[in-house]
């Protein structure tokens, strides 16, 4: 666990009591937060001022950062990312701030300590699955499996949370994914009837995002990887070397997958078919019996 995600997990409000064990007396506490050495939450609540602004913000609302809004801090993928923060209030909490449009409350019952800024991972991933579609809450538990903030077992926990509706999406997580886009577009080709499998190592090819039915490359694009002079030369090198083993390659961009899912799903059927109608079934067969045994 990196040292940034332990300190979004683990941060912690001080109590007056806590400041006084420290040496610090209310006065020097006034004169700290009037400094901006200090930082005071509410109701007796502080913390330093390296604490990220979003757990600063959850708190000042009464509960601890939650659900997508803590998974974005965490790196972890999720669809939206500038909506509402979410915080997650302990049931029995009262004398809360007025509800706020900015800030969508998520109330439950929690094992986390009362002096925690930022929710249990498990128990967050559980409320982004409910806040979330279901191919995108696929994609956030992809990304969170593929990151390391949870194994098997963690992943199994997330659905004990979740009503038994949700269990079918079980068997679509793929923990190999690298990026939301890719998990997206995944599922959008098993939704076309078609295998798929994911970072496969081409020989001259290198690995690639997806290969669909043995032929079809699928490389998801986004400009942090892809933003350059250089990447789009080496890009273009695989593409080639690719089609001369008789591989077809798309690259959709991450930016199309997110906001124009549609425009993505239709270029990946007409590709398909197009392949499909003109190439007999005999043919593909041996096709794809002769690169898998090489």
């Amino acid at each position: 666990m990196s040292d940034n995600t332990a300190a979004v997990l683990f941060a912690r409000y001080l109590s007056p009591s806590d400041l006084a064990s420290h040496g610090l007396s209310p006065h020097r506490i006034r004169r700290l937060v009037q400094s901006g050495a200090l930082i005071r939450l509410r109701n007796g609540r502080y913390v330093g001022p390296d604490c990220l602004p979003a757990l600063a913000a959850a708190a000042r609302a009464g509960g601890r950062l939650d659900c997508v809004s803590l998974l974005t801090a965490l790196g972890i993928f999720v669809r939206e990312r500038h909506g509402p923060l979410h915080v997650q209030i302990d049931a029995d909490s009262s004398r809360l701030p007025a509800p706020d449009a900015a800030i969508r409350r998520h109330w439950r019952h929690t094992a986390c300590d009362r002096t925690r800024l930022a929710a249990d991972i498990i128990e967050a991933l559980a409320q982004a699955c409910r806040c979330q579609a279901p191919r995108d809450a696929i994609a956030t538990l992809d990304s969170a499996w593929h990151l390391g903030f949870v194994d098997e077992a963690g992943v199994a926990a997330v659905f004990a949370r979740l009503p038994r509706r949700y269990r079918v999406l079980r068997a679509l997580l793929d923990r190999r994914a690298e990026a939301g886009s890719e998990s997206l577009v995944r599922l959008m080709v098993r939704a076309l009837g078609c295998t798929v499998e994911l970072q496969v190592d081409i020989q001259s090819v290198g690995r690639v995002d997806l290969l669909v039915d043995g032929w079809l490359i699928v490389e998801c694009d986004s400009r942090a990887h892809h933003g350059s002079w250089e990447d789009r030369r080496r890009d273009t090198r695989r593409d080639l070397a690719a089609a001369a083993l008789g591989y077809t390659t798309v690259r959709p961009i991450a930016e199309d997958v997110f906001d124009r899912p549609e425009v993505v799903f239709e270029m990946l059927r007409r590709t398909l078919d197009q392949r499909h109608a003109t190439t007999p079934p005999s043919r593909r067969s041996s096709r794809l019996r002769g690169r898998l045994s090489s």
